[in-house]
């Protein structure tokens, strides 16, 4: 695989939520229809998303055996190990099994706004502290620099700036913890393994919206959902079939694991769900929040329609990432 080395990372402040609540994405009923609408994929073929209620080191691993992709070689787990501070993260004896069975290693990037992690020696620490260190090794993908990965179909970015380290797995495992976001309304499989996969100065870059590496500045709320959806695109795109995706529903904070200090989740576990389409999965777990009987789930949508967080989705069927159709196998119905 490819490398180029670039420059070293930068820290950037990030928890500024009043640009984009101040955008004017409130809540409204044009995003409730997008939220549980879709359209078929090109081909006419619905994308299978898998899903069990069940929330066990048992279950994760059947849903990743029913997608028939065999994670082999050097595989990369995606997983964001937690902003020290905040507990709601997936804990290391719910994935434990999981990857063993893959023989997977831990990647995450440093994060762009200070913190505890936004070293790779404060990030390391943080893996340690909340025990993902002693069950698996712990890769900083952007603690020896860059590379840039081309994005095919996109407005924004140029490149996707990532971690040099990515070059390095033969396959990804995009093992998200679905969530609200203060940002991007909800966090999944897109946002993992965009801002995610993205190394400090990736990260400012699709916060900007292509406009920088070194400062935030403020974009329209569009113009950031949509970067996300294009750096997303350049990890699926490099990946081809090498990569699969995992969403694990609970603890459903309406803030993400990237906060020190995160609202106390207000609406129940749902269950985990798996596809080899990340839109679909990000659909999926999006219609889950809105189907729910929770009454707990007002709090959800309202981050997700204050921020508008669909239209991520939206526009990453544009580009080509993926289709927001999908069908949806009960495997617990399945095995009854």
């Amino acid at each position: 695989m490819k490398k180029t080395r670039i420059t070293s990372v930068i820290c950037m402040l990030v928890t500024v939520v009043s640009v984009f609540s101040s955008s004017g994405c409130s809540p409204n009923k044009k995003n409730r229809e997008i939220t549980t609408t879709g359209q078929p994929a090109a081909n006419g073929e619905l994308p299978k998303v898998y899903f069990t209620r069940e929330i066990t080191p048992e279950s994760l691993i059947a849903v990743y055996q029913a997608l028939g992709r065999e994670a082999t070689g050097n595989v990369g787990i995606k997983l964001s190990m937690g902003e020290p501070g905040g507990n709601n993260f997936l804990k290391p004896e719910l994935v434990k099994d999981f990857v063993h069975l893959v023989n997977g290693t831990f990647i995450d990037a440093n994060t762009a706004y200070g913190g505890n992690r936004a070293t790779s020696e404060l990030h390391r620490k943080a893996a340690e502290d909340h025990g993902f260190t002693a069950i698996a090794p712990v890769d900083i993908l952007d603690e020896e620099g860059e590379i840039e990965l081309p994005i095919e179909g996109g407005k924004h970015l140029k490149s996707d700036i990532v971690g040099s380290h990515f070059g390095n797995y033969d396959f990804t495992v995009i093992l998200s913890h679905f969530k609200g976001h203060a940002m991007g309304g909800f966090g999944g499989a897109i946002k993992n393994m965009s801002i995610g996969i993205a190394s400090s100065r990736g990260k400012v870059y699709i916060h900007s919206a292509g406009e920088s590496t070194t400062s935030w500045g403020n974009p329209r709320q569009e113009d950031f959902l949509e970067s996300m959806a294009e750096a997303a695109k350049a990890i699926a795109d490099y990946c081809g079939d090498n990569i699969l995706y995992i969403s694990v529903m609970n603890n459903l904070s309406v803030d993400c694991d990237c906060d020190s200090n995160p609202a106390h989740p207000e609406m129940g576990d749902v269950g985990i769900l798996a596809s080899l389409d990340p839109v679909a999965l990000d659909k999926a777990c999006v219609d889950k929040v809105y189907e729910s009987t929770d009454h707990g789930k007002i709090h959800l949508i309202e981050r997700m329609e204050s921020r508008n967080g669909i239209h991520t989705v939206v526009y990453a069927e544009e580009i080509g990432l993926g289709s927001p159709a999908y069908e949806l196998v009960d495997m617990d119905e399945k095995n009854r």
